[in-house]
């Protein structure tokens, strides 16, 4: 799959605790300035059937936010505003992983971009993270924070963002997180 991504950070597999973390990394710059555009991920195979249902963790959500700010705060950056938009784009993303309507990963990320900057009024760089197998919100921000692409993001020039947790029928947890100016 990933020899197919253009312009996509590498994939980052993380051991943490018990679990395998996989983490992706990806960003759309203004098409202004951009050399090459991001392509969706997306495989000649069709998309994987739903498999079940999947719930969102909210609190989670804030907690990711939380430490992402003080991170960003850390570093002398401004902190990150939750855009309702942006959480719900974010959300859906994490709801079609957790249920297998698509695969883990960055598929429809133009898709979302897209909405984003049409929904959100001078939005012109959008860029998102990705995550599986993280249990809590330390977990999940700890292993971005480790990897040069999501960290890239997290500490990049963005304004606004949106976070996504959604559970799957085995409890795994799918994080999205997505970030604009």
């Amino acid at each position: 799959m990933t020899n197919k991504l253009l312009n996509v950070r590498p994939i980052l597999l993380l051991l943490l605790g018990f679990g395998l973390v996989a983490t992706f990394a990806c960003a759309s710059k203004p098409a202004s300035t951009s050399k090459t555009s991001v392509k969706s991920s997306g495989s000649s195979t069709s998309a994987p059937r739903p498999v079940g249902t999947a719930s969102t963790a909210p609190k989670l959500e804030d907690d990711i936010l939380i430490l992402i700010n003080k991170h960003r705060q850390s570093k002398g950056l401004p902190a990150l505003t939750n855009n309702l938009v942006i959480e719900t784009e974010a959300r859906r993303h994490s709801m079609a992983m957790a249920t297998k309507r698509i695969a883990f990963g960055h598929d429809g990320f133009n898709i979302r971009s897209k909405i984003v900057t049409s929904k959100v009024p001078g939005t012109n760089a959008v860029a998102e993270n990705v995550a599986f197998g993280s249990s809590t919100a330390k977990e999940v921000v700890d292993g971005w924070l480790n990897s040069p692409g999501h960290k890239k993001n997290i500490e990049g020039n963005y304004k606004l963002t949106g976070i996504g947790v959604a559970r799957d029928q085995q409890s795994r947890l799918y994080f999205t997180q997505i970030f604009a100016r």
